[in-house]
C-alpha cells in the first residue's frame, strides 16, 4: 500500500504537468492542422462544412453546388479540382488555416507572453463551439439513409465523429484559459503594487 500511496500521490501531483502538455497539444492540433489547411485535399474534405454554415458559406462561390464535385481523400480529379479553385475552396481554406496557424503559436508564446497565451487560450476555446455547430449545420455529419437501419441521429459519420473530438478540445483550453487568467491577474496585481522605496532618515 506504501508504494500505491506514493504512485498517487506522484500522479496527484502531476497536475502542472498536465496543463503544460494540455497546451503543448492544443497548439499542435492548431499548427498541424492549420498547416493542413493549405493543401488541396484538406481543403477539399471540410467543404460539406463549410457549404452548410450560414457564415462560412458566404466565402464559397458556388456552395450550394458543392455535392456532385465531392472527393475522396486522396483521389485526384482535375475537373474537381478546378471546381473547388473556382469555387474559392482553396482561397477561404488557406485563410482559415492562417487563423488555426496564429492560435497555436499564440498558445506557445504563454511563457514568454502571458497576454499573448491568455489570448490564444480564448481563441482556442472558442473555435471547438464553431466547429461543434456543424453538427447541426452539415447533413454529412450523420450517417446517410442508404438502406441500413441505423441512420440520421446519433448515428455519427466519420465526419461527425471527428468534430465530436472538439468537446475534448474545449475542455482543454478552459483549462489553459483557467491557468493564463491567474497568471495574468498576478502580473497585473504585482504591477500595481508600488515598489518599495527605501525610508529616508530623519536628520538630528
Amino acid at each position: 500500500m506504501k508504494y500505491v500511496d506514493v504512485a498517487l500521490a506522484r500522479i496527484g501531483a502531476s497536475d502542472r504537468l498536465g496543463l503544460t502538455l494540455m497546451r503543448l497539444a492544443i497548439a499542435i492540433i492548431f499548427l498541424w492542422i492549420g498547416a493542413l489547411k493549405f493543401v488541396p485535399y484538406e481543403a477539399d474534405s471540410i467543404t460539406p462544412f463549410v457549404a452548410n454554415n450560414p457564415v462560412m458559406s458566404l466565402f464559397y462561390k458556388h456552395p450550394d453546388e458543392y455535392k456532385p464535385h465531392l472527393t475522396h481523400e486522396g483521389q485526384l480529379v482535375p475537373a474537381e479540382r478546378e471546381w473547388q479553385t473556382r469555387n474559392n475552396t482553396y482561397g477561404f481554406s488557406k485563410g482559415l488555416g492562417t487563423v488555426e496557424l496564429t492560435i497555436g503559436v499564440l498558445v506557445l508564446l504563454n511563457p514568454v507572453s502571458v497576454p499573448l497565451g491568455f489570448l490564444g487560450a480564448l481563441l482556442a476555446f472558442l473555435t471547438p463551439f464553431v466547429t461543434l455547430s456543424f453538427l447541426v449545420t452539415t447533413p454529412e455529419a450523420w450517417v446517410p439513409a442508404l438502406g441500413d437501419a441505423e441512420h440520421g441521429f446519433p448515428y455519427l459519420s466519420g465526419g461527425g465523429r471527428l468534430v465530436l473530438k472538439d468537446v475534448a478540445l474545449l475542455a482543454g483550453a478552459l483549462l489553459v484559459m483557467a491557468d493564463s487568467a491567474r497568471a495574468l491577474r498576478r502580473n497585473l496585481a504585482a504591477a500595481r503594487t508600488p515598489s518599495r522605496q527605501a525610508v529616508p532618515q530623519t536628520l538630528r
